[in-house]
This record gives structure tokens, C-alpha cells and sequence, in this order.
């Protein structure tokens, strides 16, 4: 899958736009300069022939994408992992973790978070335990990722677990964290807008301002 996946990339690479977009992510990484609906079908196209990967295959890809340093290469493995979040073990938890910590940033956390470990974690309740692990882990990647799980959970998100994380971290100085808590709890307010609203008033003190205004973005709260 790798060679496949790096030879399509390496046959459109673009340096002028690759500056631009390592630029965008504050030169965290270099890129190849693929936008994304191109890396998407460039990927559809190399790996159209191929078998569905095993989890093993997936675990393999993942890890000799986050090997490159162009940042596309990891986006690469993030999406294959998408489309395969429902075919996870519980155990692919571990190296999503790794993933996670490893080259970390918004682009690859979020989307790891919200769709694959989030997934997992719903399709194997006793996990959860690891994202009370996650939610005092000093890597704040992770407590960004333990706020993230359950944003795309809707009518099923635990509402005792989402309130309580951000009550353990809304002290935090850090924009990460504190843009996640207010994205947590506005994706919540979708289904449980009253709930929210008396739990941002409540909080409302120990709450900063960018948690408070994110999460209240479409609450009538005064």
C-alpha cells in the first residue's frame, strides 16, 4: 500500500504549493503540495486494485506513512483508517494512541479522535477506560483527543462523561484544549441544547472565553 501511495504522490508533487501549505501549519512539516481532493482520488486510483487491507495491513501502512515526512503521507494513512473504523479491534487503540503523539498536531489529532478512536470506543463501551486515562495524560494531544471522541456520537454521547472532562481541564491555559471543550460541548448542544446551556452557566466563571463563546455559538445565552 506504502509504495503504491508514494509513487502516485511523488509523480505530482508541487513545491511552490507545498510551501504554502507547510506554511498554513506553522512549518510544523514539509509537504508534497497535494491538495486534498486530489490526495484522496491519487489515493483511490493506487489503491483501487488492491485487497481490502486486514487490520495488520492498515497497522503496517499507517506506520510507514507516519515514518515520511511529508505531511500528506500521514493524512493518507488517516484516511484508509476512516474507512476502516468500523473493522477496528479495541486493541487498535494502543497505536492509535501512538499516532496520536507521534508528529501530533490539530490536523491529525482531530480527525483520529472524532472518527477512529471515537468509533472504536463506541463499538467497545469498556474502553472508555482508557480515555480517563487519556483525559489526565500530560500529552495534551491526548486530552484533546479524550474531549474529541464523542463528537460525532450525536443522541449517544455520554453527557456525564463530556461535562465531567471538561470540568477536569477548562482551568488549562492552552488554545487547544480550551478550543476543544468549547467544540465538544457545541457539538452536544445539537441534541441537548438546555443541557448545555445550564452547564455553561453554571461553569460559566471557570470557563475561558473562547470555551464559552465556541460551545454558546448557537445557544441564545446572555
Amino acid at each position: 500500500m506504502e509504495e503504491a501511495i508514494a509513487e502516485a504522490f511523488s509523480a505530482h508533487r508541487d513545491p511552490a504549493r507545498a510551501e504554502g501549505m507547510s506554511a498554513y501549519m506553522k512549518h510544523r512539516f514539509p509537504f508534497l503540495g497535494i491538495p486534498s481532493p486530489e490526495r484522496r482520488q491519487l489515493a483511490r486510483i493506487a489503491l483501487g486494485g488492491l485487497p481490502r487491507p486486514t487490520e495488520d495491513d492498515l497497522l503496517e501502512f499507517a506506520r510507514a506513512c507516519w515514518e515520511r515526512p511529508e505531511r500528506e503521507y500521514q493524512y493518507a494513512a488517516i484516511d484508509q483508517l476512516r474507512k476502516a473504523t468500523k473493522r477496528l479491534s479495541e486493541q487498535f487503540l494502543t497505536e492509535l494512541r501512538w499516532m496520536i503523539v507521534t508528529k501530533p498536531w490539530w490536523d491529525s489529532c482531530d480527525p483520529l479522535s472524532s472518527t477512529v478512536v471515537g468509533g472504536v470506543v463506541k463499538r467497545f463501551p469498556g474502553s472508555d477506560s482508557l480515555m480517563e486515562d487519556w483525559i489526565s495524560d500530560e500529552d495534551l494531544w491526548l486530552r484533546r483527543a479524550a474531549l474529541l471522541h464523542q463528537l460525532k456520537w450525536k443522541e449517544d454521547c455520554d453527557q456525564e462523561r463530556l461535562f465531567r472532562f471538561c470540568r477536569l481541564t477548562m482551568g488549562e491555559k492552552d488554545f487547544f484544549i480550551r478550543k476543544a471543550i468549547g467544540w465538544g460541548l457545541r457539538q452536544h448542544a445539537r441534541v441537548a441544547p438546555a443541557e448545555v446551556s445550564r452547564f455553561l452557566m453554571e461553569n460559566r466563571d471557570r470557563l475561558s472565553g473562547l470555551s464559552f463563546r465556541e460551545a454558546a455559538k448557537h445557544l441564545r445565552l446572555t
